[in-house]
């Protein structure tokens, strides 16, 4: 514990701020760390037999010292420094060593790696294995890690950007549809075997060297064509929404409400699922579906009260890859009739002028209206539709008028309904004599 702390307490010390720090002798890639390595610079050197560091002073105190994966707090002087003026000099190492430069109250922290051990040699790449969501790939050859270690002793890598590239499929929102694309995949260093994320689509992959691909011979290589097996779909469901004015909306969460319900489904799917089918069924878990539609795109009615489910299943031409779409809950309320038995038709004033049923979940309905002697002046079809109080365009006069209505629910239940219907404040006279033929 008490060397721990003490440790601690060291590398709390090493706040790296910038320097004139330079490297000749041999080309080199620099790259700044995230800040809580402690490391000011990263360098790469192609050569580290050749590479000498070069370092201006601000004072006229300067030591130097260097570490390896034991951190900072393990660092030793350097005692081969080649002093001119305020120029430090000092010949890498061809291993790779960090850098603790003090300068007066300052410390400049780097790290130094030599290219030369870590050598881009792939030469071939070609698939190995893959299931329905990875495929791996085997190299020939390797490009290892480049690794470093910061203030603290922790191994960090040198993002090599070894760039692997094949052709899949994106969704996209817009059109609803797989679009092709080229997907880049970057690596910190390839060896033997790779894992990706399968395409959607035939393609073949290619390997090239990445950030360091001017230190190389090598050039991209290329695998054989692969024969996709993945398989994905997007799939959406819209309702078609009805504006009657006399139909109780049932408050819901799911898609449906009231009856009769009409939804569009549509489908998108990527190249390999060639089999695919939409399932309805009223049990959530699909042990009993009761349809199953090819189309991508199709509407549907829904009449029946309760839960209805239905998913999107796709599948390859193997069978050994299937896509199942998130479960759409379609939820039909109880269905509900009431009449009214009063409105005032023709005062122009806008408010109850029209005699319509109130009700939800209605699949079927026919009403009749009828004036006192017993003449049908209205039939009714649908139970959004409303009587307006006129025969043969003229608003009939007040009084009692009556209805007979033979319906079915959603919920299969039965309504035969007859009643009367009061006709108020007509612009007829309610003394003016009824014709029969109205």
């Amino acid at each position: 514990m008490k060397k721990s702390l003490i440790l601690i307490l060291s590398l709390a010390s090493f706040s790296c701020i910038s320097a004139q720090i330079s490297i000749t002798g041999t080309r080199y890639k620099d790259f700044l760390p995230d800040t809580n390595t402690g490391l000011k610079t990263i360098y790469v050197v192609e050569d580290g037999k050749d590479a000498v560091i070069s370092y201006t002073a601000s004072s006229s105190t300067v030591k130097w010292q260097r570490y390896s994966k034991l951190g900072g707090g393990y660092a030793e002087e350097v005692d081969n420094v080649i002093r001119d003026g305020n120029t430090y000099t000092l010949p890498a190492s061809s291993q790779d060593l960090g850098y603790i430069i003090n300068d007066g109250q300052k410390q400049i922290c780097f790290w130094v790696a030599d290219y030369s051990l870590y050598h881009y040699n792939i030469s071939g790449i070609s698939t190995a294995e893959s299931d329905c969501d990875r495929i791996w790939l085997n190299l020939a050859g390797s490009a290892p890690e480049i690794p470093y270690y910061t203030i603290n002793g922790h191994r960090e890598l040198i993002d090599r950007k070894i760039a692997l590239e094949y052709a899949t499929l994106r969704f996209d929102e817009g059109s609803f549809s797989y679009e092709p694309i080229t997907k880049t995949v970057l690596l910190s260093s390839a060896n033997g075997k790779i894992s990706v994320e399968s395409p959607l689509c035939d393609t073949h992959f290619t390997i090239s060297p990445g950030i360091f691909a001017d230190w190389e011979d090598s050039q991209p290589v290329h695998s054989q064509s692969f024969a996709t097996k993945s398989v994905q779909a997007q799939t959406k469901a819209e309702q078609e929404e009805r504006d009657a004015d006399n139909e109780q909306k049932t408050e819901t969460s799911n898609l449906g409400g009231s009856a009769p319900c009409d939804i569009n489904f549509s489908a998108a799917v990527s190249d390999a699922a060639i089999y695919h089918r939409w399932e309805i069924s009223s049990d959530p878990d699909f042990n009993d579906v009761q349809f199953t539609i090819d189309q991508l795109d199709f509407s549907y009615t829904f009449t029946e009260a309760g839960n209805t489910y239905v998913r999107l299943v796709a599948n390859n031409a193997e069978g050994d890859c299937e896509y199942l779409s998130d479960t759409y809950t379609i939820s039909i309320g109880e269905s509900k009739l009431d009449c009214p038995n009063a409105f005032s038709p023709g005062n122009a004033d806008g408010v109850n002028d029209e005699w319509k049923v109130s009700y939800s979940s209605i699949v079927e309905f026919h009403c009749e209206i009828f004036n006192r002697w017993g003449k049908c002046l209205a039939k009714l079809t649908d139970p959004s539709q409303g009587w307006d109080g006129k025969v043969n365009g003229k608003v009939v006069g007040s009084g009692v008028y009556f209805y007979v209505i033979n319906a079915r629910g959603a919920d299969g239940k039965v309504y035969k309904l007859s009643g009367d219907i009061n006709v108020i404040n007509s612009r007829r006279s309610a003394n003016q004599a009824v014709d029969p033929e109205m």
